[in-house]
């Protein structure tokens, strides 16, 4: 499926822009459309916006920002959303796992969220 595609389809476009998933060294976006079908899935069930703060990443971009080799940014396979306060936290992270999702990082203002099934699932991490 093309990026244009996986655009216009329902719910993806209802909850995101594909501006917001945008790698900002770059200027290219390669989503996996499941992954956004799924992100969606959890923006409708969570009732707060979703305002992702990194999306696709290019292979350098993901290494100045202090991106890990094996992330999956650069697979379209992982965002990060911004979180506002506690509840906020708690609807999202609610959402994201009723909507299969099995493997979430938690910062203090921002959630990682990626869809890599060749890592550890069911893992919740916290970052300092």
């Amino acid at each position: 499926m093309t990026y244009q595609n996986k655009w216009n389809r329902e719910p993806i476009k209802t909850y995101f822009k594909r501006d917001e998933f945008i790698c900002p060294c770059c200027g290219r976006e390669e989503m996996n459309p499941d992954f956004l079908l799924r992100l969606s899935l959890a923006r409708a069930e969570a009732g707060v916006p979703f305002v992702i703060t990194s999306g696709w990443r290019c292979v350098v971009h993901n290494r100045v920002v202090g991106g890990v080799p094996t992330s999956d940014h650069p697979k379209g396979d992982a965002a990060d959303i911004d979180v506002l306060n506690s509840e906020a936290r708690y609807r999202i992270v609610r959402a994201l796992m009723l909507a299969g999702f099995s493997r979430i990082g938690i910062y203090k203002n921002y959630i990682h969220v990626d869809a890599n099934l060749e890592k550890v699932q069911e893992v919740l991490w916290l970052y300092e």
